[in-house]
């Protein structure tokens, strides 16, 4: 029943969609600019024709990539090149409360694994985590679920020390140079700004999330706009929205610079080196693959790599930048330079087995399969649809009361895994069969909602690796999740599941007779319920990742970084990284935002540099 509305609703909206308010890109006169079959500038006809050099060539049109290709474009003398190696999502992509589709249906996910790690991901198949990363026009925020979050800036400041440039207040204008303001009340805080491109909402919420920022006050939290200078508290979530629809990289930086002769782009196109002069250790080119044919292009003055945390640190590695030992030991001739690529990486994990059933109905999820919820959708931007997957609200707490969050609180207005059902939600987490069964079918046809915590600056840190020098294979994944020596990081998810516990308990929740879901977990059986012990057992079944992956070529100017601190990859000329994996260090956000912000600085780095501004 799902599949099939689903299907029927992409059909509808694929004909309706210059019809309704302009669907697919939405500008702010309300004219389209759709990227249809017949577009020449996105990879289809004519478009195959790729000059033989460009000024900038960017790989990568995720977070930071689409920004880059969008600002330096402005600059007319300038040609650029943007290389993805995904092609754009259906319209069906635009349905924020579909986000957990696109991770399983389609060919828009690498579909990464975490390598097999002890005492974790227990609850998976083959116990291998899923890694999600997007591989489409978008990146990863065609995939993502559209939380629009920024983190403190004590952690800026933090990070602005050993790099100048990236304190707080020099990355808070990168912010707001973004940043379309369309929230309720909070678009005249000076922490925001409207007339960027990158529009931000309040998706939908239930009676759940003002019973969740209630029951906050409770105990003694404010309410606050996490992204004002005030993030400890419980809020509302913002989101990367337009109307109600999925805003992606994409479609808020590239559609406005569509109409730029001087803007390639080309998709369904796989980069495979960057191509170095061993000599002069510099950047001249990329090679690349399309249909089966391998071909090189130049830049004239950069190459830029935006691939993501993954990808970024992986083409790295296969162009001669790394680790000595590692490259040797897979043949990668010549070694440009001996970098630390990849063997830094931290990543958020959550909690995604803390459930609570409501025993007094409110809103019926069945809203999802009303009509009515599909027109208030497709015609106003509001509504049932417009929520993020079925989270409304979350909260930035300390479990040792410092002044800097260790803990975010997601609310789950739908509960979890069995608002589809398992159809989509199963495996995108890569849950079995067989716990599915036992722990979530008894509860399809229950009000159940959850509140996952999500540890914002983990000790254990992973590692990323080449598994071999065919660019076609995936690289080694190294969570090595809850391993740091004294378990401080379980230790702070198990109190913050004590946090969850009171305010389910607290008046506000009372009135809808919620209760934790006590049903033992399946391979927890043998601990007792609400003990420690359980839920150290029950975290390692069910702790999964949010794709929030950093570091993977750290910025800064210690022996463990890739790149300085204007995104140049140390000792070698003329090749920048500029995405997720140059961030240094946790961060209480979701890695989009940032993400976009450094695509934003980065384009002004190259533009001072080149004698622009």
């Amino acid at each position: 029943m799902l599949l099939y509305l689903l299907v029927s609703i992409s059909i509808l909206l694929t004909r309706t969609s210059q019809a309704a308010s302009c669907l697919s890109f939405l500008e702010s006169d309300n004219n389209c600019l759709h990227l249809g079959e017949n577009s020449t500038i996105f990879g289809y006809g004519s478009s195959l024709e790729i000059d033989n050099q460009y000024d900038f060539i960017i790989i990568g049109s995720g977070s930071a990539g689409s920004v880059i290709a969008s600002r330096l474009s402005e600059i007319p003398e300038w040609n650029i090149l943007l290389i993805e190696y995904g092609e754009k999502p259906t319209v069906l992509n635009e349905i924020p409360i579909t986000a957990p589709i696109y991770q399983v249906a389609g060919d828009y996910n690498w579909n990464y694994l975490m390598e097999k790690q002890d005492n974790f991901c227990l609850a998976m198949e083959d116990q291998l985590c899923a890694w999600p990363r997007g591989k489409a026009l978008g990146g990863s925020t065609v995939l993502n679920y559209m939380i629009y979050t920024r983190g403190h800036a004590d952690e800026y400041n933090k990070w602005g020390v050993e790099n100048p440039g990236w304190s707080y207040k020099d990355v808070l204008p990168y912010f707001l140079k973004s940043e379309n303001c369309r929230l309720e009340t909070e678009c005249s805080d000076p922490y925001h700004a409207s007339g960027g491109l990158l529009s931000v909402e309040h998706p939908y919420h239930s009676e759940l999330t003002d019973r969740f920022i209630a029951a906050g006050k409770e105990l003694g939290f404010e309410e606050v706009d996490y992204n004002s200078h005030q993030i400890m508290g419980f809020s509302k979530i913002q989101a990367t929205h337009k109307f109600g629809r999925r805003q992606s990289s994409a479609t808020a930086f590239l559609s406005s610079a569509l109409k730029r002769e001087n803007l390639k782009i080309v998709e369904k196109t796989k980069v495979t080196k960057v191509l170095i002069d061993p000599t002069t250790k510099t950047a001249y080119g990329v090679e690349m693959m399309r249909n089966g044919q391998t071909f090189s292009v130049n830049a004239s003055k950069e190459v830029i790599l935006s691939a993501g945390v993954l990808n970024s640190p992986q083409l790295l590695m296969l162009s001669g930048i790394g680790p000595r030992a590692h490259l040797s030991e897979l043949g990668i001739r010549p070694i440009i330079e001996d970098l630390p690529v990849g063997q830094k990486l931290y990543d958020h994990i959550a909690f995604a087995g803390m459930l609570f059933i409501i025993n007094k109905q409110i809103e019926p999820r069945s809203l999802f399969y009303h009509p009515s919820s599909l027109l208030d959708w497709l015609f106003r931007g509001k509504g049932f649809w417009t929520s993020l997957g079925g989270i409304e609200a979350l909260a930035y707490l300390s479990t040792k009361n410092e002044t800097v969050p260790d803990i975010e609180l997601l609310l789950n207005g739908i509960g979890s895994l069995q608002f589809d059902r398992g159809i989509f939600s199963r495996p995108e987490l890569r849950i079995t069969h067989k716990l599915y069964n036992e722990y979530f079918k008894p509860i399809e046809n229950q009000d159940v909602f959850s509140i996952m915590p999500m540890l914002l600056h983990p000790r254990s840190v992973g590692s990323l690796k080449l598994r071999s020098k065919n660019p076609d294979d995936p690289p080694l994944c190294y969570g090595n999740y809850l391993t740091d020596v004294n378990k401080e990081d379980l230790g702070v998810l198990i109190k913050s599941i004590r946090i969850m516990e009171k305010l389910v308990d607290s008046e506000s929740f009372k009135e809808l007779e919620a209760r934790v879901y006590d049903k033992g977990l399946p391979g927890c059986e043998h601990f007792v319920f609400d003990s420690d012990s359980y839920w150290e057992c029950a975290i390692r079944h069910l702790g999964v990742t949010l794709h929030h992956q950093i570091s993977t070529c750290k910025m800064g100017n210690g022996t463990d970084a890739v790149v300085d601190n204007e995104l140049k990859v140390k000792g070698v000329k003329n090749l920048r990284v500029a995405d997720t994996s140059v961030i240094p260090m946790t961060l209480s956000a979701h890695t989009s935002a940032p993400t976009m912000m450094i695509g934003e600085k980065a384009a002004d780095i190259l533009k001072n540099q080149y004698g622009i501004i």
